[in-house]
């Protein structure tokens, strides 16, 4: 069962992101502040769950937070700053948006640029031993799956609305056959290829 809670005595978020491996697409990341005593049976790294076991715990997660935020970086910003730093940018824009000072961040992962003035524990795993991580990694999953699913429609060529940006197969081949998109991330190698055709 994951924990509730890191330290009775502090108001916790935490902060998890979704998308770093994907070719195209933001990156989205979400911090959330439970309850002492959020429970559900449900709960675990988004990643061992399924669309539908995400898509239950979303709307459960946003009603019994006591806040939560989601933010992007987008793909033009990865490719400026490079992932991670995109990564940290929007836990930042994450943690900015919540309604409430948090003491102490939770972040998954091991690696962290400090947010202002608030003290950060960085926890490997962190979605597979905290609640509040694993609610964070659930939200921010599910809303860049939405948004991906919507770009779709733009540019469904893709299949972003199956893969979601990441580099399966058929995604890396529709990108050697028709060239990349605005939302591709051009820093990032997108087919074993030297050049990478723009058609967009």
């Amino acid at each position: 069962m994951l924990l509730t809670q890191y330290r009775i005595d502090l108001v916790v978020a935490g902060c998890d992101e979704s998308g770093r491996g994907c070719l195209a697409g933001p990156v989205f990341a979400a911090a959330v502040i439970l309850p002492p005593k959020f429970n559900h049976p449900l709960l675990n790294d988004s990643k061992q769950l399924s669309v539908c076991e995400r898509e239950l715990l979303k709307p459960y997660i946003e009603k019994h937070a006591l806040c939560f935020s989601v933010a992007n970086s987008s793909s033009t910003r990865i490719d400026e700053i490079n992932i991670l730093n995109a990564s940290f940018e929007a836990m930042h824009r994450a943690i900015d948006g919540l309604s409430i000072k948090p003491d102490l961040l939770l972040i998954d992962g091991n690696r962290f640029n400090p947010y202002n003035d608030i003290p950060f524990e960085c926890i490997v795993k962190g979605d597979c031993k905290f609640a509040s991580i694993a609610a964070a990694s659930i939200l921010a999953k599910v809303y860049r799956d939405a948004y991906m699913e919507d770009l779709h429609a733009e540019f469904p060529i893709y299949s972003w609305n199956t893969n979601k940006g990441y580099p399966t197969e058929f995604h890396r081949t529709a990108i050697q056959n028709y060239g990349t998109t605005p939302q591709h991330r051009v820093s990032f190698r997108l087919f074993p290829s030297p050049e990478q055709p723009t058609l967009f």
